[in-house]
């Protein structure tokens, strides 16, 4: 990014639902105008509705970056589903330097945008008694625990009493923000002894379900009752009737959020430090005001059924892509899938993962990590327009983003990547357009960190396997091959020969082993065995191979070989033993006998029938030694 340019970080939840996706546009399109770069945090919060899980940990990457280096940030804490983690970001966002701005609710210690929320709320029941002479009105509540919910309620009840109506209307029904009590709260104004003209719903998610409800009990919208909702969704505006409500105008509340930013940075004098934002009431059709318009219901319609549409092919991408994710068995093979396939969450011009890497740079889908070192290394680099350059290699707290080289402001996407309680790394994603990316880049944000999670496993299994499969073939006292390795690495050699070579098999025996143990104990034994053992293996330097077999007997192979050679190894082992003898008062002699063969032989070459020969010369050797101790 341009460091002349100011830098504004966001912070929110669920940002791809539709509630929230709008607020990304506009946001977007006011920093265009401010000539700003914005980094957008988003977190997944509650995945799932009836049998969802929370991932409470998810913002533990925000440790891992400076966030003094922006100029200002915008919180946004309404969208945080899980229990606690608004206060965690909250808590994260008191110790940076540049101001805060909270935009959803009333944060003492931050710039806040306050919303008169009051006022909305009464310009709609002021339009329902003073327009359309509505006097049994019904209230369709939020949550009472939560704030907007009681504040709403609150003012709704003044507006009546101050008309001279029943503060509660004909009726009070506690719903909860979403669409599911849209059944249950119909059946309850329904039941009312006095029937509803108009109820007033505290959203517009309730005020929809309601209305979807009461069509299926034959009550018409706006014929028989008036609803109206409040937060002006674009939900609300595809709904049929089109819903009444009031907005909160996201546009002035970007473009008020970011110039006090900006103002801050440079040190202007502003006047209060908190920002009012005035509601603006929409009248459609759902309370009468607006007659039914069937070009624009036309319009809606062609729109969801390529929205549709392109939901099942973007579906279908998705489980594609899962697949293929599935089985990549390398970073490189992850990286190639999701280059070819990354096409079902909206057009983007570049994408970053990068990861976490330990102090000796081991990347953390390396069994081997130990832990965070606060560097991260880019795993998937995609540059559409060829704008960013990977200098530095890693990425550190205050790099956490690629440099750009085009003098334009970005907007970036930031997402913390993991699995269960593992946190591999974020991703980076900068959107063609003003929108953000759909739910699919979620889904793949979410597989991204399971392919990691499975390379990680797969990784650990492979070299727990080849630890395995070392130890069968180990000799555990010397470290040498043992019979099982030297035999399948020393006929899978002569298995390669493509012509007839040269080869030599060496037999060495120890001499006197049993002395040793008798008198000296078997400690002593095994450290003589274990000692010869590794002078052997020192005079192995012309691609020997070499092997303990037996208690006290090795077994040598070698291919491309010759008298001179073989000569210089016995030689060298000669000569190892008696500084070897020399270096200590042991109270025995370590010596040993050999037996060597030379002959040529092909790809069908016998090893037996040389290790034979061998063994049989090495006997002769011994027989022939005084005192012939074995």
């Amino acid at each position: 990014m341009m460091s002349s340019r100011k830098k504004v970080a966001i912070f929110g939840s669920n940002l791809t639902s539709r509630y929230k996706r709008s607020l990304c546009r506009v946001f977007s399109l006011a920093a265009e105008e401010l000539d700003l770069d914005l980094v957008i945090f988003n977190t997944y919060g509650r995945i799932g509705t009836r049998n969802g899980f929370t991932e409470d940990y998810e913002t533990e990457i925000l440790d891992y970056f400076d966030l003094n280096q922006f100029d200002g940030i915008v919180f946004d804490g309404e969208g945080y589903s899980v229990d606690g983690m608004s206060e965690s970001i909250e808590r994260k966002l008191r110790s940076v330097k540049c101001p805060v701005i909270s935009i959803s609710s009333f944060i003492d210690g931050f710039y806040n945008i306050n919303f008169d929320d009051a006022g909305g709320l009464r310009k709609m029941v002021e339009h329902f008694i003073e327009k359309h002479h509505f006097t049994k009105i019904g209230y369709l509540s939020g949550p009472l625990n939560h704030p907007d919910a009681r504040s709403r309620l609150k003012e709704f009840r003044a507006v009546m009493k101050e008309h001279g109506l029943p503060r509660d209307g004909v009726g009070i029904f506690e719903g909860n923000f979403w669409y599911n009590k849209g059944m249950e709260s119909a059946h309850y104004f329904l039941s009312l002894a006095e029937k509803p003209e108009a109820i007033v719903c505290a959203n517009d998610y309730m005020a929809i379900a309601l209305i979807n409800s009461l069509r299926k009990l034959g009550v018409r919208v706006p014929e028989d009752i008036a609803v109206s909702g409040y937060d002006g969704t674009l939900e609300g505006k595809e709904c049929l009737p089109h819903l009444t409500t009031v907005t909160r105008e996201r546009m002035d509340i970007a473009r008020k959020s970011l110039k006090l930013l900006v103002d801050v940075a440079d040190h202007k004098e502003i006047g209060h430090p908190d920002l009012q934002i005035t509601p603006k009431p929409i009248f459609a059709q759902s309370c009468g005001c607006e007659p039914l318009d069937y070009q624009h219901v036309l319009d809606i319609v062609a729109r969801v059924h390529e929205e549709k549409r392109m939901m099942s092919t973007d579906l279908y991408e998705s489980e594609s892509a899962m697949v293929k994710l599935n089985v990549v068995d390398s970073i490189r093979k992850m990286e190639a899938v999701f280059v070819e396939d990354s096409v079902n969450f909206g057009e983007y011009s570049s994408f970053f993962m990068m990861v976490h890497t330990d102090d000796n740079n081991v990347p953390c889908f390396d069994s081997n990590f130990i832990s965070p070192s606060g560097r991260f290394v880019p795993v998937i680099w995609v540059d559409k327009n060829k704008e960013y350059t990977k200098s530095p290699h890693m990425f550190d707290q205050t790099t956490f983003i690629p440099k750009s080289d085009a003098d334009r402001c970005h907007v970036y996407y930031v997402m913390s990547v993991h699995c269960a309680e593992k946190l591999f790394g974020y991703s980076v994603v900068e959107m063609t357009g003003k929108d953000i990316f759909t739910e699919f880049h979620n889904m793949w944000i979410h597989n991204l960190g399971l392919t990691l999670n499975a390379l990680q496993k797969n990784d650990r299994i492979n070299k727990l396997i080849v630890k395995l499969e070392g130890l069968s073939i180990t000799d555990g006292l010397t470290g040498m091959l043992n019979r099982r390795g030297f035999d399948d690495k020393s006929r899978n050699a002569i298995a390669e020969f493509h012509e007839t070579k040269m080869v030599c098999t060496m037999v060495i025996d120890m001499d006197g082993l049993k002395r040793i143990n008798d008198q000296f104990g078997h400690h002593e034994g095994d450290r003589a065995i274990k000692a010869l053992g590794e002078m052997i293996r020192k005079c192995c330097g012309a691609g020997e191979i070499a092997g303990r077999v037996g208690g006290d007997e090795f077994y040598i192979f070698a291919a491309d070989y010759s008298e001179v050679r073989q000569k210089r190894f016995i030689d060298r082992l000669q000569s190892l033993t008696a500084e070897y003898n020399a270096s200590g008062n042991r109270g025995y002699q370590l010596d040993f006998s050999y037996g060597a063969y030379l002959t040529e032989t092909d790809s069908l070459g016998r090893l037996e029938e040389f290790l034979k020969i061998s063994d049989e010369r090495m006997y002769e050797q011994k027989m022939t030694k005084p005192g012939r101790r074995r």
